[in-house]
């Protein structure tokens, strides 16, 4: 699933591409994908500049005169593309915006999870998803004040509490691990039991980690591409996430890979014990 540093990524690829352009007309291949009636979605659509591109979490919000906004979710596998006007359909594209300068801006799905909300610009925080949304992972945002509160009052345990993105915006799967690992934080650890310093120096790697993700273009693990239809490069710079079996880059132990939440983790046994167990 493409986490902040994608989405962030794909934003900026797409601004450069598409900013300013005007959709002409608007074909919904499968109508599930939106949330109106695909007529009511193309006919509204048709004329409009698109003004901007922001992000809040791993949500895209295409910004469209006439204060309109379309609400992006990716999903599992959900990207985007530039193609030019006429040419070959993808089996898995799914929406296309036909733009007034004879090109098209395709948005592919292999499993079809990816969904558009057209709303009105200033009321896109009220879709599922945004209304309860964290701070994003940034040094201004994730304030450790904050993080300190969130964290007392959780008895859950540590990683699925970090893909909860009503904690903190952006955090999915591989940078849960990957954070957890740099913080020497097993991932059943549970929340309100981590020391203040565990809790800084977990909030420090998490804003580093995903800069570092956005600057490296993202993680490509599965088929995530950037908006250009490249790879992302920051999977050479993962230390757990994937590598189980593999040393620990700081201590040689073997990686491990567990099920926490319904979901593969990867973490160190040795670096990352459970605090009140003896080393697993």
């Amino acid at each position: 699933m493409p986490e902040l540093p994608e989405v962030e990524t794909v934003r900026r690829g797409l601004t450069k591409l598409v900013e300013g352009s005007t959709i002409k007309s608007v074909d919904v291949l499968y109508p599930k994908m939106v949330n109106l009636p695909p007529k009511d979605f193309e006919n509204a659509l048709k004329g409009k500049k698109i003004d901007r591109i922001d992000r809040r979490g791993k949500y895209l919000l295409i910004r469209l005169s006439d204060h309109l906004t379309i609400v992006s979710h990716l999903r599992m596998e959900g990207k985007y593309d530039v193609e030019l006007d006429g040419a070959p359909l993808d089996k898995h594209t799914h929406v296309v915006f036909h733009l007034t300068d004879g090109r098209e801006l395709r948005y592919n799905d292999t499993r079809k999870f990816g969904r558009m909300n057209l709303v009105d610009t200033g009321t896109e925080m009220s879709v599922a998803g945004l209304k309860t949304i964290g701070p994003e992972p940034t040094e201004q945002a994730l304030t450790l004040d904050y993080m300190t509160a969130i964290f007392k009052k959780s008895r859950k345990v540590i990683k699925p509490f970090l893909l909860d993105q009503s904690n903190i915006a952006g955090l999915g799967n591989i940078y849960a691990d990957e954070v957890l690992w740099l913080s020497k934080i097993n991932p059943k650890q549970p929340v309100n039991s981590l020391k203040p310093a565990q809790i800084k120096r977990l909030r420090k790697n998490i804003i580093t980690e995903i800069q570092m993700a956005i600057d490296g273009h993202g993680t490509t693990v599965h088929s995530y591409s950037t908006a250009y239809g490249e790879a992302g490069n920051f999977q050479n710079h993962l230390n757990v996430y994937g590598k189980q079996g593999e040393p620990c880059p700081r201590c040689g132990t073997k990686i491990v890979k567990i099920k926490l939440a319904q979901r593969g983790t990867h973490y160190c046994p040795k670096c990352q014990p459970l605090r009140g167990e003896k080393h697993e």
